[in-house]
């Protein structure tokens, strides 16, 4: 298990939970953070016992984006040269961590859960665009706020956040850079639910339980491939033939007799496949785009 510095993280009951642990700065975002968030997301890959992964902040915000202390020069890569940030130099141009981190998640074999518990501006809300379900507290408040600071959209939100909310409304955010609060992302559908800020975690929890009590992990693994690889697809008979090898692949697998069998016996299921070694490769013509 690594050292984490800016995050915390648990498991209970098959659910990793990962929470961001710089209350004092609002959990704004570091180079260290994105290290020890790549880290973690390994973590929760390698350990099958893991079933589903839950984001969420320390304190009173979720994520108020990136860390300001370093003043104007905080964006300047010609005059921050940490050493994490470097391993990201490709040529000459440095990889913005925002996306590194996003680029994990979206490669994550567990489901992973956004719970939005408040501010979450910047970087703050588009690592959470990479997450597969977002849940937010009614004082949860969102904001690309790229614009207003002289910047663009990082993270590969401008890919993530379009597919999730359309091109209208994603310009809108984008170009005024205002706040808004967690009932207009509800509205436009960038979150799921909002919650109290007592019952936000434990809705995250009950979904997370929900996936892990009755779900093959093998199965979520393949069906999150399934559904984000396919969101840039140029034909659905790029999904149809993923699909097909797929079903070909879990048909003859331990877990689909165990999930038939269940059924029928009217008790509940024991998948045996782990996702650390039944994880099926559907992907022979899948090439993942190298950063140049």
């Amino acid at each position: 298990m690594p050292t984490f510095e800016t995050i915390l993280y648990d498991v209970t009951g098959g659910i990793a939970t990962i929470t961001l642990n710089r209350p004092d700065r609002l959990n704004a975002f570091t180079t260290q953070m994105m290290v020890d968030m790549i880290a973690a997301f390994d973590v929760s890959d390698a350990d099958d016992a893991v079933r589903a992964v839950i984001v969420t902040g320390a304190g009173r915000g979720f994520c108020a984006g990136a860390d300001l202390a370093g003043g104007g020069d905080t964006f300047d890569r010609n005059t921050r040269q940490e050493a994490a940030r470097e391993e990201g130099r490709v040529g000459d141009v440095v990889r913005d961590g925002g996306g590194r981190l996003t680029m994990r998640i979206f490669e994550s074999l567990k489901p992973v859960i956004a719970a939005c518990n408040g501010p979450a501006v910047g970087v703050g809300v588009t690592m959470q665009l990479a997450m597969d379900i977002r849940l937010a507290s009614t004082q949860a408040r969102y904001g690309f706020v790229f614009a207003r600071r002289g910047l663009n959209p990082e993270a590969a939100s401008s890919w993530f956040l379009p597919h999730l909310v359309g091109p209208q409304t994603a310009l809108e955010w984008c170009f005024t850079g205002r706040v808004f609060p967690a009932s207009e992302a509800k509205e436009k559908g960038l979150v799921r639910s909002l919650h109290e800020p007592d019952e936000l975690l434990p809705a995250a929890q009950a979904l997370a339980r929900e996936i892990a009590d009755n779900t093959a992990p093998v199965s979520v693994a393949l069906t999150r491939q399934l559904i984000w690889r396919m969101a840039g697809a140029r034909h659905p008979m790029e999904a149809h033939m993923a699909d097909s090898r797929g079903i070909q692949y879990r048909g003859a697998q331990r877990d689909v007799r165990e999930g038939v069998n269940s059924f029928l016996e009217k008790r509940a299921p024991a998948f045996p496949d782990k996702v650390s070694a039944d994880l099926p490769d559907i992907w022979p013509q899948y090439d993942v785009p190298t950063f140049r």
